[in-house]
């Protein structure tokens, strides 16, 4: 909100600098963005009066004037506006004046145009800073001003603008009243508040009548009928006012009800009493009733929902479609406003307006909140409302705008009707307030050079400054805190009272305070695992990315959202595979190549007990990685099976994991002969397979694509073991190792893991190491099996091994192979 100092000076004596001021409510808590000093805008500028206006020589459109600004002789000056002329007051910007509002800034000097002296500048209200566009010079109407005098008071350019942030719970704060208080609360000053006379008691014919179908969107509704109105500009004052705020005079009756907006904060509006009567389907209108001498036509406003398929054209002259949530006023049920958001362009105030309805009432935050939002709304009004407007001072601002109504505009109050449903509670509230638990929270306070804790009187100062009433201390060292009912929506528990004393006593002046002992950052357990993961996928040369947890909806046991911002990501995923797929086509697509890469994040589900969520590690390959493709005739080469799985098994050596691989068919996203499941110690670690074939060619992808979905809570939970935590050194053999091989005829239903297995177990300690060499399936092979064959090494730490070491061990592996898997030994 634009502070202006004038005006708060009004409400409250303010001693120090804008400067002092800003620095003062931003630690506060109340952030002071810009500090606006209009009296640098004009300084050097005064009252100039035009002698005699001559046309320029050289120039069609310049004028040579006279103009007397107060010196010995008048000034010539040449100006090019085109409603110059002689007798005229007008600002002249004096030599050595700068105007800082003009594009980059402009020093006055002297100057020849088309070869006449110019010794000044008449100036328009937009070289001045207060409006955007001008078509001319800006002329004073007042005659009796003093030629030579500073034109700053008379354009209310000797005020300074502070632009005012608050917090959204400070709903007080968007009013000069609101800020007044805050100021006397900080300093102690005296608060002045603006008088608002009673209604005249007379004033109680029945013209006016009221239907609130929605109480609780509407707790409170003031309407008064103001008769013999004349519409006219405001007075300068008030329009000065306005603009230093940033709003736009219009006349009498609507700047009255903005004045009150900004200096209550209070919304108020003005409907044109004819037009709401035509509206609502009265045939005889209140000017005729009026001249006929009979009795005014009885309206009736309304405020309830909007119905299905109305429609209301706004003061903006937009024809808004409304929804059910929106809330209206009505008159004989007809809309004419929405409610605390904008009046109908049909019942404006307009310049032939005699009679008025002006329309004071207490709405429904989140009522307003819904109906603007429905509307795609916000304006001063809905920005007040939403954040909830002083329940206890709404007669109060009603008398005020009545009473300028009155002086400004000769308005005479002949009905004021109102409807109040609002809740006791909202008078006053009480809260139990501890001493013991302000310090307690806030800490020691800095008193000199010494420590202490906030006093009973410190206290009892700062919350009275607020407005809070507070009985007298009980012995256990607490009071009863009465909060004033504008504060009556921020301050509602103990909490909040001791926040309010640590702002007004100033955050700086408690003790900073530090833990007793400061220990060095360290990694969690489950960060450092995740590290290491992240180091061994990055040194197969996968690339680490992130997607969304949104997505499409469509798959199953999907969790959809009932509030999605876009239709494309209204689901959450259950899988990362989805999104790695997507990632790779579209990498082909803009021609990167293949996309080797991995992710680490959460899937969601749902369950018949709930919804379900875990962490989880997936990654896709494919692609040709060799590089000089000279020697293939740059022919690519598709990654293989085997190559891929060699390269997740090497991430699962690094990280010291022994993985078993299974026949899985379950995925239907992959080749169901080329799909395993991955489990290590008993449990299910993921899946690793090849996309199915049908899917490849349907996303325009590589002839072979690998993907692969781990458990992450399983895999960590296997890498968190003290030995593979904490690697422990073992040196190589000094000694060398001697191979043997082994073949056989096997059934094609046994797989290669069990195998190695068995060889594992029966060679113990001296085999050292397993390799598969060779698989042939074909002629001189039995059905139904698969000839293999294997690289056996043995090597002891304390010797070379003789023939008579191995041989023994070598026959236990040939016995063990034929009594589990009934193996045909070929050597």
């Amino acid at each position: 909100m634009r502070i202006s100092l004038n005006w708060l000076s009004e409400l409250v004596d303010i001693t120090m600098t804008p400067e002092a001021l800003a620095e003062m409510l931003t630690m506060a808590g109340f952030e002071v963005e810009e500090i606006e000093d209009r009296r640098t805008w004009a300084d050097g500028v005064v009252v100039g009066k035009v002698i005699d206006r001559q046309q320029h020589p050289n120039a069609d459109r310049l004028s040579v004037c006279q103009v007397d600004i107060g010196a010995a002789t008048p000034s010539t000056i040449v100006c090019g506006a085109p409603n110059v002329k002689a007798g005229l007051l007008v600002p002249v910007a004096t030599l050595g004046t700068f105007l800082p509002r003009v594009s980059d800034g402009l020093k006055i000097k002297p100057a020849k145009l088309r070869g006449v002296a110019s010794e000044g500048m008449i100036c328009s209200l937009a070289e001045l800073g207060l409006t955007k566009e001008s078509e001319g010079i800006h002329s004073f109407d007042d005659d009796g001003l003093q030629v030579g005098s500073d034109v700053r008071p008379l354009l209310g350019l000797d005020d300074v603008i502070l632009d005012v942030t608050s917090t959204a719970n400070r709903a007080d704060a968007l009013s000069m009243v609101g800020i007044a208080r805050e100021v006397v609360a900080l300093t102690g000053a005296t608060l002045k508040l603006p008088k608002a006379e009673l209604l005249d008691s007379s004033a109680s014919a029945e013209t006016l009548t009221l239907k609130i179908s929605e109480p609780q969107a509407c707790p409170t509704y003031i309407g008064t009928v103001i008769e013999q109105v004349t519409i006219a500009p405001s007075p300068r004052w008030l329009q000065q006012r306005l603009q230093s705020a940033g709003t736009r005079p219009i006349n009498n009756v609507v700047d009255i009800t903005n004045y009150i907006l900004l200096e209550w904060g209070q919304p108020l509006h003005a409907f044109d009493r004819d037009r709401l009567v035509a509206v609502s389907g009265q045939r005889t209108a209140v000017s005729q009733a009026v001249a006929d001498s009979r009795p005014q036509p009885s309206l009736q406003i309304g405020v309830r929902f909007a119905n299905t398929g109305e429609t209301l054209k706004t003061l903006d002259g937009q024809t808004r479609s409304l929804q059910e949530q929106t809330l209206l006023i009505t008159a004989g049920d007809q809309p004419v406003a929405l409610a605390g958001v904008m009046g109908g362009e049909a019942t404006e105030v307009h310049a032939g307006t005699q009679s008025l309805v002006l329309e004071a009432a207490l709405f429904d935050t989140a009522a307003i909140r819904r109906s603007a939002r429905s509307l795609g709304m916000r304006t001063e009004a809905s920005a007040r409302y939403e954040r909830g407007v002083n329940q206890a001072e709404l007669e109060v601002a009603c008398r005020r705008a009545i009473g300028l109504l009155a002086e400004f505009a000769g308005g005479v109050v002949t009905t004021q009707v109102m409807a109040d449903a609002r809740s006791s509670q909202s008078a006053a509230r009480s809260i139990e307030l501890r001493l013991d638990r302000v310090n307690q929270v806030l800490g020691p306070v800095t008193v000199g050079e010494e420590l202490s804790e906030l006093q009973p009187q410190d206290v009892e100062r700062t919350l009275t400054a607020l407005g809070c009433e507070l009985s007298p201390m009980t012995t256990d060292r607490s009071w009863t805190v009465t909060v004033p009912p504008y504060r009556y929506r921020d301050l509602e528990r103990e909490i909040d009272l001791v926040e309010e004393i640590a702002r007004l006593y100033g955050y700086n002046n408690f003790c900073d305070t530090l833990p007793d002992k400061t220990e060095p950052g360290f990694l969690s357990i489950e960060q450092a695992l995740s590290r290491n993961l992240r180091e061994a996928l990055r040194a197969i040369g996968l690339t680490e990315v992130t997607h969304y947890t949104l997505g499409k909806p469509g798959g199953t046991r999907q969790i959809v959202l009932s509030n999605p911002l876009f239709a494309e990501y209204s689901a959450l995923r259950t899988n990362l595979i989805d999104g790695l797929i997507d990632a790779f086509q579209y990498n082909l697509e803009q021609g990167n190549g293949a996309l080797n890469a991995f992710e680490l994040g959460r899937i969601f589900w749902s369950e018949e007990d709930g919804l379900s969520e875990a962490d989880s590690l997936a990654g896709i390959l494919g692609g040709d990685a060799t590089r000089g493709k000279w020697v293939r005739s740059g022919r690519e080469q598709a990654l293989t099976w085997f190559e891929a799985k060699g390269l997740l098994e090497s991430v699962f050596q690094r990280l010291g994991l022994a993985v078993e691989y299974q026949p899985d068919r379950r995925d239907d996203r992959l080749h169901p002969g080329r799909t395993a499941s991955l489990w290590v110690g008993g449990s299910r670690l993921g899946t690793f397979g090849q996309l199915h074939p049908q899917l490849r060619q349907e996303r325009g992808l590589l002839d072979e694509v690998y993907v692969f979905e781990l458990d992450l809570d399983v895999l960590l939970d296997q890498l968190d073991r003290d030995e593979l935590r904490v690697p422990i050194f073992q040196p190589f053999s000094t000694y060398p190792p001697s191979d043997r091989d082994i073949a056989f005829f096997v059934s094609t239903q046994v797989s290669v893991a069990e195998i190695e297995r068995t060889i594992t177990k029966a060679g113990g300690t001296l085999l050292e190491s397993i390799d598969l060499f060779d698989e042939y399936r074909g002629e001189n092979v039995p059905a139904g099996q698969r000839s293999l064959a294997f690289r056996l090494l043995y090597r002891a730490s304390d010797r070379t091994l003789q023939d008579n070491d191995i041989d023994p061990v070598h026959q236990q592996v040939r016995e063990a192979l034929v009594d589990k898997f009934r193996v045909d030994l070929r050597s």
